[in-house]
């Protein structure tokens, strides 16, 4: 483990948390590709698929503490949604971090570009009047929540991630919850994901501490400093950032895989 090795993680760790704390996810969207694709750039030891998600997994947990901790004021945050899609994202997240284990390198990677694609589509569809409701106002269709965090969890937990990449989307685009509480309320879904993800790579040994422990400083760093920034940034701006992050992600997933 040379100085450069740690530089290059720990940039990554930061790059990736500071984006992840400000457009509400927990940042593996970003993080997944940057570990599997830069250290090799440099020269550096690459990880393997199943590498790259245990580290990504833990990373996530600390990122978005740090995310949740700065929107904890302001009523940003839905705390029945985030009971709903919780639970329900916790078990599909720890049955697919366990999973993941009889999994192939490719096939976890197929998972990551399958997630990625369907985000991507999803960002592009058009949000009417999503922020135009109050806070104490909000509405959502309960049980469906519940069910489409459970699927989510179970892919994101396959691949390391928290699943925030794809409950933004859902949460904007099928759920109709405002920007600003999407991005707060996925941050807590995203953290609680990250329980079950990280038990599960934990249990069966997918995880190498030491790139991990530099991530977890990196995120607790720059994840407060990104949601803090999200919070004074145009709502639409967010979304496009996030959007064509998604999209350029999924691009390069599927140019490796085919």
């Amino acid at each position: 483990m040379d100085f450069a090795f740690i530089i290059t993680i720990f940039l990554i760790g930061f790059i990736g948390s500071y984006i992840s704390g400000m457009l509400g996810i927990g940042g593996s969207i970003i993080k997944y590709p940057m570990l599997l694709y830069i250290p090799p750039l440099f020269g550096l030891a690459a990880f393997s698929a199943h590498e790259v998600s245990g580290i990504s997994a833990v990373q996530v947990f600390f990122a978005t503490i740090g995310g949740v901790w700065a929107y904890r004021k302001g009523g940003y945050l839905n705390k029945t949604l985030i009971l709903y899609m919780g639970i329900s994202i916790l078990v599909g997240s720890f049955v697919g971090g366990f999973g993941s284990k009889y999994m192939s390198e490719g096939g976890i990677n197929v998972v990551y570009g399958i997630l990625a694609l369907i985000a991507a589509i999803m960002m592009f569809i058009p949000k009417k009047n999503v922020d135009d409701t109050p806070f104490d106002q909000v509405m959502f269709n309960k049980w469906l929540a519940a069910i489409l965090a459970f699927i989510v969890g179970l892919g994101a937990g396959i691949v390391g991630a928290a699943g925030a990449f794809l409950l933004v989307p859902i949460m904007l685009v099928v759920l109709k919850i405002p920007t600003r509480m999407t991005i707060a309320s996925s941050l807590a879904i995203t953290f609680i994901s990250s329980i079950g993800s990280t038990v599960g790579k934990i249990t069966t040994g997918q995880i190498e501490y030491f790139p991990a422990v530099i991530m977890i400083v990196a995120s607790l760093i720059a994840s407060p400093l990104g949601a803090n920034a999200g919070k004074k940034m145009n709502t639409k701006a967010l979304q496009i950032i996030l959007a064509v992050l998604i999209a350029a992600t999924a691009v390069k997933i599927w140019m490796d895989i085919l």
